[in-house]
């Protein structure tokens, strides 16, 4: 049984006459194209540590099979702003899991996308402790702690943003989530 106990955040953008070659580009500026990705659902497993990629791309061989939580958006419209970004909701718990979200949009901000991301995990969180994420759930922003119920999440994200090549070229941006044995 494969349960991962670590887990790194990598972005990148990609742009390239052929879309498949714009998100290797991709891949490949967030340091993970040498890799063989198998796309999973959201859960932040139990007792796992978030690592930098530097540490964690030290741990791989190429051609190795991982497991990743993949945010991509593509675009080839000349100055389409896209966006992808990956928002991680962890229990203070460290034995119960959390969640991760992907979400890609169009024409919104870096800042936005990812504060929605961090937003859409923390709602998935409280709904699989059947808690109304509107009545039951505070956020301190000066501590950066969504507070669910009386369960303290702490919320992160990685997103990027990209601008469409000016000749329509594609352009991808990725952002991802690895987990590692």
């Amino acid at each position: 049984m494969f349960v991962p106990k670590e887990i790194f955040l990598v972005k990148g953008v990609g742009k390239e006459r052929e879309r498949l070659a714009s998100f290797e580009m991709a891949l490949r500026d967030a340091g993970i194209a040498e890799y063989n990705l198998v796309k999973v659902t959201s859960i932040f497993p139990p007792r796992c540590k978030v690592i930098s990629p530097d540490k964690g791309n030290k741990k791989l061989k190429p051609g190795q099979i991982l497991y990743v939580v993949l945010a991509e958006s593509s675009t080839n419209e000349p100055n389409r702003l896209i966006a992808a970004s990956i928002g991680m909701a962890v229990p203070k718990d460290g034995e119960q899991y959390g969640y991760l979200s992907e979400h890609h949009s169009y024409g919104e901000t870096s800042r936005k996308v990812g504060e929605y991301a961090e937003d859409l995990a923390a709602y998935m969180l409280a709904t699989t402790l059947g808690i109304s994420f509107e009545n039951d759930v505070t956020y301190d922003s000066g501590k950066d702690l969504w507070r669910i119920k009386r369960e303290v999440v702490t919320t992160r994200n990685i997103t990027q943003t990209a601008v469409g090549e000016k000749n329509g070229l594609w352009t991808t941006a990725i952002a991802a989530a690895v987990l590692l044995d």
